[in-house]
């Protein structure tokens, strides 16, 4: 086997269809277009979901749902969270949102707040943006203020 005379495997290369080339080439008249219809003519360009006059998907399906544009998200910080960030030495007495952006747990444009999972043993002073019920009791329950930023 030499370079000259490689040469594809039987039936792996097929001679491109040449449309419009005359009744001889089995592609003339209408070249492959069928009769009639927009499909056939010239610039003919479809819109993107058109199903051919049938009710498009997107139509067909209904809508539904809301999104209110007004939402206030809040990042949540549970008890026990703060609680380990007293025992690792992180914060003492004051919880306020700096020292939650310090300590990696929430960004500088989110809203906090603090949810009652977990126990609290410590005294804190916690500020955030919005508190639960039983977040504000344990704390409280602990001498600590839940201050509303």
């Amino acid at each position: 086997m030499s370079l000259n005379n490689l040469k594809p495997a039987d039936g792996s290369v097929k001679n491109t269809k040449r449309i419009a080339r005359g009744e001889g080439s089995g592609h003339g008249g209408t070249s492959t277009r069928g009769h009639k219809g927009a499909k056939s003519r010239s610039g003919y360009k479809s819109k993107i979901g058109f199903e051919g006059g049938q009710m498009p998907l997107q139509r067909r399906v209904p809508k539904f749902g809301f999104k209110n544009p007004n939402r206030v998200e809040y990042n949540g910080i549970n008890l026990d969270t703060l609680q380990s960030l007293v025992d690792n030495g992180k914060v003492s007495g004051d919880v306020t949102v700096q020292n939650l952006i310090d300590n990696g747990l929430i960004a500088k444009s989110d809203r906090v707040k603090i949810l009652g999972r977990g126990e609290l043993t410590a005294k804190l002073n916690v500020e955030a943006h919005a508190f639960s019920a039983s977040a504000k009791a344990a704390i409280e329950a602990q001498g600590g203020e839940a201050k509303t930023v």
